[in-house]
């Protein structure tokens, strides 16, 4: 199945504009998601199951460690198809207080030497009250994260203002799923970061605090902050209601040696490979920081097992992934999580969970 994705289907695919494959990918997701007899035959050809890679976290139960990051589902449209495909669990949105048509077009592209993709969706979506209303009675098969993130708008610039718009989803969006991702790291918005500041992020937290949950909240990281700068964001997170970290999001810098390309768009933030390396220095200096209290999703540059082996032993609980998907098809699950199982084999170990940190104790 790799093979015909990756040497026949792929290269048809990327001939086209990738943010039309992606709203295609999602259109036939959906489609099957619809229908027990097409979710069956899904499962059939991507479903795989393996009791060594599961996990209870924070009260939740994983049947396996491998998560659909937010970014690709935007609109919780494919939840009904995604356990089929092998995941064990997906994050959605990033949503935000208020309905947001993203970027301009173009805002995706392709790095294909790079093994990347370029995104520049600028938190498409279609705002919490819509995507509330619409989840509201839905059961999930598996856990479901919902990222919360700032509107894309010069009106939540004003940190009084984005503070209330991240309120609003929080909020809005605390009943769906099974745990919050307060993502304060996308490289696309209108005013920047400015959450990564420890100041203003103590102000977002101590108002988020203030919203009845009993659910996990996890904080979603810039791959690009220096230690010093992260190490100031987990005081603060330490102090407040945060279970975790999310390491990390798209890495903004264009001097990465792992960009082969010359011509890359100067928007956006770049994900796969390019982003893998940062990803785990990020992993390794949380895990060995917070001394494994912080549960850790690491996302980034993850297309094989070892891939992921590396860092869940560097201290990640959970993966994500999008890129490595697009890349490698929609079979890589699977395939991750069988590699997982060989690879605890080969260390002896009788469960995931033992596995995490290893390399980093």
């Amino acid at each position: 199945m790799r093979f015909l994705y990756v040497h026949v289907l792929k290269p048809i695919l990327f001939l086209f504009d990738p943010e039309d494959i992606h709203d295609l990918f999602l259109g036939v997701g959906k489609f099957l998601g619809n229908f027990s007899l097409t979710r069956w035959k899904t499962r059939l050809w991507f479903g795989y199951k393996n009791s060594k890679l599961e996990q209870t976290v924070r009260g939740i139960k994983f049947v396996n460690p491998i998560g659909l990051a937010a970014g690709f589902d935007k609109n919780a449209e494919i939840t009904d198809i995604i356990p089929d495909v092998g995941f064990g669990f997906e994050e959605v949105g990033s949503i935000t207080g208020e309905p947001c048509a993203g970027n301009p077009k173009p805002r995706l592209w392709r790095l294909p030497k790079s093994k990347a993709l370029v995104v520049y969706y600028g938190l498409k979506n279609d705002g919490c009250t819509v995507l509330a209303q619409r989840l509201k009675d839905k059961k999930f098969r598996i856990p479901i994260g919902v990222s919360v993130a700032k509107t894309n708008s010069s009106s939540t610039v004003d940190v009084d203002a984005g503070i209330a718009d991240y309120a609003k989803t929080f909020e809005t969006m605390k009943d769906i799923g099974q745990y919050i991702t307060v993502n304060i790291s996308c490289p696309n918005a209108f005013g920047g970061e400015p959450f990564t500041d420890p100041i203003k992020l103590e102000k977002l937290l101590a108002r988020l605090d203030q919203i009845q949950t009993d659910k996990p909240v996890f904080l979603k990281l810039a791959v690009d902050l220096s230690e010093a700068e992260i190490d100031t964001l987990l005081d603060v997170a330490l102090q407040h209601r945060v279970h975790g970290l999310v390491c990390t999001n798209l890495t903004k810098k264009r001097d990465n040696p792992k960009i082969v390309e010359k011509d890359v768009p100067a928007q956006g933030g770049i994900s796969g490979k390019v982003q893998e390396e940062l990803s785990d220095r990020v992993i390794a200096h949380v895990y060995r920081k917070t001394q494994g209290k912080m549960i850790i999703v690491g996302c980034g540059g993850v297309f094989t097992a070892e891939d992921a082996y590396k860092k869940i032993r560097l201290g990640a609980t959970l993966i994500q992934l999008v890129t490595g998907m697009i890349f490698e098809g929609p079979q890589a699950i699977s395939s991750i999580n069988q590699g997982l199982v060989k690879l605890l084999e080969k260390d002896s170990f009788t469960n995931i969970a033992q596995a995490i940190g290893a390399d980093n104790r």
